[in-house]
């Protein structure tokens, strides 16, 4: 026969160790404010040590707050930042003794507003948190707000001041990377741009073009390929950018994603990553360090950017004054082993 799992916590479990009744761990719970602050800390203590997962359906069904957060993300094929999205919201929504509960979705789609009305009025979320690119899709914030239910989006393209936003500096950050590969010697520098719905894109663009323009080099639509941050659309855009009478000695990926596909157009031809070409992307996602060579790439701090934006929507569901930070997240330029000065060009004798 089978051993039993461990035996799961329950409510009278919290209050024996807490030393407290059952209803004063039901009142913290519930996030009620009629118990001091140390019995709160005892109880809160006692969640943590054991374990203890507040029933969310029975306090549904009790009529007190659902004391749920939702998560509606892209169903995209770059899982690693969406896994950093989801660790920061569930760290922060457990810590405040709240339940995440996440709502996929695939773009575009015409009947996006219905699948997000079905989502927070059947599961009956208090709030939920957009991460880029659902933050500036205009039909869902509008219905959020038509059924009063508060968001927080992480990296939108148009912040609106009302709203709980948090995003980090994703255009000084390229900037300083593309003036990492002037600085080594590379004049032509190529661009993949990430996906145009997301408003990360416009960011890093900006900041390659303010690094060249810093260090005097003239910008060429010629070195620029759209790209949509994953595999595929960076093998693409590589082999584009290679194609060109003068291909450029380095190249900007938006992301770690199409880094690797531009890593891989180079290997098929032939190239020498750092000797031949020069790559870098932007997110220090796993894959950054264990492809060869390893990324330069830019370290942005996805995983605490989502527990803070979970933390103050948790904050304005609770009743506190919540002000989003105009201030940034600061991103870190990581050296790897992809980059490297230019091989000089030598003339041909005559």
């Amino acid at each position: 026969m089978a051993e039993a799992g461990p035996k799961k916590a329950t409510i009278f479990d919290v209050a024996e160790q807490a030393g407290v009744s059952i209803k004063t761990v039901s009142r913290v719970v519930n996030d009620e404010s009629n118990v001091r602050d140390a019995t709160r800390e005892k109880v809160l203590s006692a969640i943590r040590e054991l374990r203890y997962k507040p029933n969310a359906a029975a306090r549904e069904l009790s009529g007190k707050r659902s004391r749920l957060v939702g998560l509606v993300y892209e169903n995209a094929q770059e899982f690693n930042y969406l896994k950093d999205v989801l660790d920061g919201t569930l760290e922060a929504c457990e810590a405040r003794g709240y339940s995440l509960l996440l709502c996929p979705l695939t773009l575009p789609n015409p009947d996006i507003t219905e699948r997000v009305r079905e989502f927070a009025t059947q599961a009956r979320v208090e709030g939920i948190v957009l991460p880029a690119p659902l933050g500036d899709v205009a039909a869902v914030t509008a219905l959020l707000h038509q059924l009063r239910i508060p968001l927080a989006a992480i990296a939108p393209k148009d912040p609106r001041p009302e709203e709980i936003n948090v995003s980090c500096n994703d255009g000084e950050a390229t900037c300083s990377l593309t003036e990492y590969l002037i600085e080594q010697g590379h004049q032509a520098i190529g661009f993949i741009e990430g996906h145009p719905d997301h408003g990360a894109s416009a960011a890093r663009f900006s900041g390659y073009r303010r690094a060249l323009e810093r260090h005097g080099l003239a910008f060429s639509a010629l070195l620029v390929r759209q790209g949509y941050f994953d595999f595929d659309s960076g093998k693409t855009a590589a082999s584009e950018l290679l194609d060109l009478p003068k291909p450029p000695s380095a190249i900007v990926a938006s992301n770690d994603d199409m880094a690797a596909g531009v890593l891989f157009e180079a290997r098929e031809r032939g190239l020498s990553v750092p000797g031949d070409l020069s790559v870098v992307g932007f997110d220090d996602t796993q894959i950054a360090s264990r492809m060869w060579p390893p990324l330069t790439t830019v370290r942005q701090p996805i995983v605490r950017m989502a527990q803070t934006a979970a933390k103050l929507l948790i904050d304005k569901l609770n009743g506190e004054a919540v002000h989003s930070s105009d201030q940034p997240f600061e991103c870190e330029v990581v050296i790897r082993k992809s980059t490297a000065p230019p091989v000089p060009v030598t003339p041909l004798d005559h």
